[in-house]
């Protein structure tokens, strides 16, 4: 009888997606991460990369981007740098290798047009001023705009 080939557990693998091929450490935190953001297309909002989704959608990133000291998951500008719906987006995602322990708690948003919730980290909306719109009552509002323009 011939014992199974043992799989290389020792391979650094992306700590994100779990692949083992083109990896490179992530200058932020130095995990290993798909060198990957080649594969994104500009302005398609994809997300398809692991490298590019933690570089820009974490507290972690930005953290390392802005040159801020000590630990992001207790860094006082980071979280004043954003409102606290985003600070606790930006700090559990899944684009993280380590959740924040302890993400502010926020009302959520709404949509000033209609109402419905907006999740400000996951879902399409629009700003104006002070304003939030969601996708729908932005499409409506942009089309009323539009047809007031024609005339």
């Amino acid at each position: 009888m011939i014992a199974p080939a043992k799989k290389n557990t020792d391979k650094p693998r992306c700590g994100l997606c779990g692949k083992a091929k083109n990896l490179i450490k992530t200058e932020c935190c130095g995990n290993w991460i798909c060198n990957d953001e080649h594969k994104y297309v500009l302005f398609s909002f994809a997300t398809n990369s692991c490298s590019r989704n933690h570089r820009r959608y974490t507290l972690c990133g930005y953290h390392f981007n802005e040159g801020h000291k000590g630990d992001w998951k207790t860094c006082k500008k980071c979280r004043r740098e954003f409102e606290p719906e985003m600070v606790a987006w930006y700090g559990t995602n899944e684009h993280n290798f380590e959740k924040m322990p302890d993400p502010p708690s926020y009302e959520p948003t709404h949509c000033s047009k209609c109402g419905t919730i907006i999740n400000l980290g996951t879902d399409g909306y629009t700003r104006s001023g002070d304003e939030r719109w969601c996708e729908n009552c932005a499409a409506k509002e942009m089309e009323k705009r539009m047809r007031r323009a024609r005339k």
